[in-house]
Order: C-alpha cells, then structure tokens, then sequence
C-alpha cells in the first residue's frame, strides 16, 4: 500500500550507492534491480523494462554473461518482458535463461529449476 514510499526509498538508495560506491559496484546493481522491481509494483512497466535492460546490460559488462547475479538479472528481464505482454520477447529470452542456467549451474540447480518453470 507505500508504493511511492518505497519508489522514493529506493531511488535515494540508488543515488546513494552510485555517489558512495560507484555505477559498477555490486551493490549498486542490485539497488538499480530492487528500483525496477518497485516500478513494477506500481504499475509503472515501461520504467521498470528500461531499468531492468540498462541492469542487464551493466551486469554483462561488469560481472560477465555467466555470473549468477547476471543470470537472475537476465531473468528479471524475461519476467518484466511477460508482465508488460512482450510474449515472444519473453519466451526467447526464458530459452535464453533456461540454456544459460543449464550450462553455468547444471540442470538439477535450484535456480535451472526454476528457469525451466518460467519456460512452462
């Protein structure tokens, strides 16, 4: 029901972690992805599809396309696709994610699991 608390909350950190730690660091990534979440929950799809792609993007420069936080970035991103009704964009991407999870982590991982899950 704080939805706009919660953007406003997440936004300070972002603005936080990139003065204090930097754009690249880790922490700011993940406080960019928790801002996306948060423009998802308030209905605000576009905003969250524009951040979830630039958190994609800045975790495969930084991290590298196989780090486990890239994965589940890359899997955010397929999710948000649904949600904002990019049906075929979501599919290729959960191919993507299933494939990435299946070769980085094996195919009994927890999160290859549930990869395979959002593919269904």
């Amino acid at each position: 029901g704080r939805l706009q608390d919660a953007l406003d909350l997440r936004q300070r950190v972002v603005a936080d972690r990139e003065r204090v730690l930097g754009p690249d660091h880790p922490d700011t990534l993940s406080a960019c992805n928790n801002l996306a979440v948060s423009y998802s929950d308030a209905g605000r799809l576009q905003d969250a599809l524009d951040l979830y792609e630039q958190v994609l993007a800045d975790h495969e420069r930084v991290l590298g396309p196989d780090h486990p936080d890239t994965l589940r970035a890359r899997n955010n991103l397929a999710n948000s696709y649904s949600n904002a009704g990019r049906l075929q964009d979501a599919l290729d991407l959960c191919e993507q994610v299933l494939a990435d999870h299946e070769r980085v982590l094996g195919p009994d991982h927890p999160h290859t699991l549930l990869a395979r899950n959002n593919l269904a």
